[in-house]
Order: C-alpha cells, then structure tokens, then sequence
C-alpha cells in the first residue's frame, strides 16, 4: 500500500508554443517537486488542467510520471469524469501506465440528481471495479456542493476506498469528514490556509497546490504542526494559498512556478494567462514570502 501521509504534489500540466503537452518540462517539474521533499504527486487533477485535456494526454502523462517518480513515493492520478462508466475505463488505463491510487471528483454537471444514494452508488461500483485504490475528492468551488459526511462515512467502509482529498477550505465540514477516518481510511487537506489547522485536527497530510512553488514553507507547516515555528510558516504560506491559489487559480499557480525558476507558462484556452496588474501583484506576494528560487 502506498502512503497517504506527508504532502503531495498536485502538478501541473505544461503546453508548448503549439499548445501541446510539454512532457521535458512536466518531467522537470515532478522531479524538482520531489527533490523539494514532497512526499508524491497526483497527475491530473485540478490544478493539472485535468478538464481541458483529452484522454491520450492523460495516459501519456501518467506514464511520464511514472517512470520519474520512484517507487516509496506516491503516484496519484485524476480520473473524476461525469459517468461512473468513464471514470471505470480512465481508472483501468490509470493502472495500467503505473498509477498506485486514484483520486475521483465527484460528478457534478447534474448537480441536483448527485443525491447521498447517487453517489454512494456512484463511489462503491467504481471502487468495486477498480484495479488501484480509490480516494473521494471534494472541491465546492467547482463542484457547487460538498460530499456530504455521512456519504463519506459509508463509503469510508469500502475495503477499495482508501482516503479523501477535501478542498473545501471548511474546518467545519473537515471535522466531518475526519470522524470516518480510521486506519484504512485517511484524510487530506486540499487547503494551504487551512494547513496547520487540518493537521491539528488529525488530517494526516494535504494534496497541495501552494507547495507546488513554495515545498519549504509547506513542510514546515507538516513537520512542526503545534509549535511556534510551524505558525510562522503558516502565517507566511496563507497568503500564497489565499490569493495565489485561491484567487488566481491555475493561470497563478503556473506564474508562480515560472516565478521560482519552475516549468509553469499559459494554460490552456479558454483559460488565459495572468494579465501585468495580476503578474505584479503576484510577484509582491512571493517577495514578501521570501521564497526560495524566486527572481
């Protein structure tokens, strides 16, 4: 079994000039994620641009993972989809190019029909048919509702069903979920500003986007949770999260990398790349954090 504790890395995916997948540069990125001490990465997910790419982008990004991600470090792979068939089929090539878990929003087109029965039916076939693990995701923000506790409960009970990823930023809803938690069963935080305080109420480690360009204040914040230097880290780590992450989305989080000497450029259309008030903005935020390789 793979661990599911520390921080992982939620990479991003690079385009070259042409708009094609940059795989020397992704590459690069997941081994300086990983020379940083991240503990993992997880390969399409939100912060990947999983929803603007097609499925032979997704596999052959995998196998680029893979082959630069050593085993005692944890691959994840994003295979949310709106069917149950469609995530069924991306979790079956997932595991064939190498991933050791997957990590599945939940659908979320048909938000009103996405009852606690939907979804638990939803969760318990494709966890029933999958050849790897399975992590539940939850992210309101683009979802427009959270898995509700008592779903995550019972699904927690899945021998297949190994942990969460919440990023709903809600302590409140966090507590939720960590009630299900067990020893088959664990919990991640997807939030940067909620990072100490997710540790402290018993989260076992985060999926992180901020720790994409900032893995030192990051692993600070995990190492030391309850001191004093851990606050100081969190303190300097929440702004990143807040109006980096949270407020510039994936165009910031890829600035942010270019920022600190990593592979991030444009997303991909109809996202558009940060404009100068938003660049310059940016850049004050990482100067005030002190960041590491920053120019």
């Amino acid at each position: 079994m793979f661990a599911l504790d520390g921080i992982l890395a939620p990479v991003v995916t690079p385009f070259d000039a042409s708009g094609a997948v940059d795989g020397d540069a992704f590459v690069a990125n997941v081994r300086a994620h990983l020379d940083a001490g991240l503990h993992g990465v997880v390969v399409a997910g939100s912060t990947g641009e999983a929803a603007l790419l097609d499925e032979d982008e997704r596999a052959r990004l995998v196998e680029l993972a893979r082959a630069a991600v050593p085993k005692g470090r944890t691959l994840l792979v994003g295979t949310g989809a709106e069917s149950t068939r469609a995530v069924i089929a991306r979790n079956r090539v997932a595991a064939e190019r190498g991933a050791d878990g997957v990590l599945v929003v939940a659908p979320h087109y048909y938000g009103d029909a996405m009852t606690g029965d939907a979804l638990r039916d939803h969760y318990r076939r494709i966890a029933d048919e999958s050849p790897v693990p399975v992590l539940l995701y939850t992210i309101p923000k683009y979802m427009h509702f959270a898995l509700p506790a008592d779903v995550v409960a019972d699904l927690a009970r899945h021998e297949n069903i190994v942990g969460m990823k919440d990023s709903s930023g809600d302590a409140a809803l966090l507590r939720g979920y960590l009630a299900a938690q067990s020893e088959s069963f664990k919990v991640l935080t997807g939030s940067g500003t909620l990072l100490r305080e997710a540790l402290s109420l018993g989260a076992h480690g985060a999926i992180l986007a901020v720790a994409l360009f900032a893995p030192a204040l990051s692993l600070e914040v995990l190492r030391g949770a309850g001191g004093e230097d851990a606050a100081a880290a969190q303190a300097r780590l929440a702004p990143l999260a807040a109006r980096i992450v949270g407020g510039m989305g994936v165009a910031g989080v890829k600035a942010a990398l270019d920022t600190v000497g990593l592979h991030g450029g444009a997303p991909r259309p109809p996202l558009r790349p940060l404009g100068p008030t938003a660049r310059e903005t940016l850049h004050g935020l990482i100067q005030t954090a002190e960041l590491a390789g920053a120019h």
